[in-house]
């Protein structure tokens, strides 16, 4: 694989159909419709990139895409279920086709880790041309799924502070993940990007509409803020499960580092959210001095006393809990909202 960076290339978000698996039977019936999805992928990737052209080397797939999420299923059913292995066979299945393409394949998908055997991390992924997983992200901020913070202390011995907050650096700039929602949690971006995040990709599932929604409206100043491109790939609809196919549909897109859209779709399966994204153009952008330059002129100090001496949502709450159901979440959000309105800060 060539590793020489390139001033420019094209992104994609690709916008497709999620098959949620909610309904299989057990873990072998969930694994193959995992590979039909897939299966269905390799060709919708093939023919995007002959549409775009060879120079498209960025492709970021929605949220979900693999399996939908939890509907009620326990934290170790659902581990069991849709949660893949690190190693295991789905990764090498998109690994072959991000080799094939000598493409950046980026997505999100139920994880599970040896260090944390009850649990299952949501997990934004990278796979670069050679078909190696170069970033691991783990959401940080859910309300009804583990993350890193409920098992705080043991996740940093084992991936330190770097491996919380990853940037891969890579011949396509300096690459980074957001999970769905957590693009309304500003300070998750603003700790990527104070390790050099260039190009957030964010796989998400939400509605789309014509007016414009919270995640909508956080994605350009994600992008402003940070001085950054957003590559934003939402579901096509997620189908198999009660809730009505359309009702996370659409709005794929690209945002650039001024936040200007330069690409978005509108519902269905879709590869029309694809732009240039000019790296030489951000980092001249980045480098100029000047009122713009936003991330030249922040000041962290100002704000580093007042974060250290906040407690919001607890960390380590699942550290010695076999197993935990949705009132676990409801509890402990209402417990932090009680202690915040005892403190008169809502």
């Amino acid at each position: 694989m060539a590793t020489n960076p390139i001033d420019s290339f094209r992104a994609l978000a690709l916008q497709v159909t999620c098959h949620a698996v909610n309904r299989a039977s057990d873990r072998t019936e969930a694994r193959t419709m995992m590979q039909q999805a897939i299966d269905r992928l390799g060709p919708q990737i093939a023919g995007s990139i002959a549409f775009i052209g060879s120079d498209c080397r960025l492709v970021v797939l929605p949220e979900y895409f693999l399996t939908g999420f939890p509907l009620g299923e326990s934290v170790g059913g659902w581990a069991e279920k849709a949660a893949l292995e690190m190693a295991g066979a789905e990764y090498e299945a998109l690994g072959k086709i991000a080799q094939k393409h000598q493409i950046f394949l980026a997505g999100n998908a139920y994880e599970l880790d040896r260090n944390f055997p009850r649990l299952y991390f949501q997990t934004c992924f990278v796979i670069d041309p050679s078909g190696s997983v170069v970033l691991r992200y783990r959401r940080l901020n859910s309300m009804f799924a583990p993350t890193p913070h409920d098992v705080w202390d043991k996740y940093l011995d084992c991936y330190g502070l770097e491996g919380v907050f990853p940037v891969a650096k890579t011949e396509i700039g300096n690459l980074a993940a957001l999970a769905s929602d957590e693009i309304l949690f500003p300070e998750v971006a603003r700790c990527l990007a104070m390790r050099g995040a260039e190009i957030f990709l964010h796989p998400t599932s939400e509605v789309y509409g014509k007016e414009r929604s919270p995640k909508d409206a956080a994605k350009i100043v994600r992008a402003v803020e940070n001085m950054a491109y957003v590559v934003s790939a939402n579901t096509a609809g997620i189908a198999n499960i009660p809730i009505p196919v359309a009702s996370a549909d659409g709005g794929s897109k690209i945002v650039d580092y001024r936040g200007l859209v330069l690409a978005e779709t509108a519902t269905g399966e879709s590869m029309a959210a694809f732009a240039e994204i000019d790296l030489a153009a951000l980092r001249r952008y980045r480098r100029r001095p000047g009122l713009n330059n936003l991330l030249a002129r922040q000041r962290f100090e100002l704000y580093a006393e007042s974060y250290s001496k906040s407690y919001f949502y607890p960390a380590n709450t699942m550290q010695d809990k076999e197993e935990v159901d949705r009132k676990h979440f409801l509890q402990t959000q209402q417990e932090t909202i009680d202690r915040l309105a005892d403190l008169g800060i809502i």
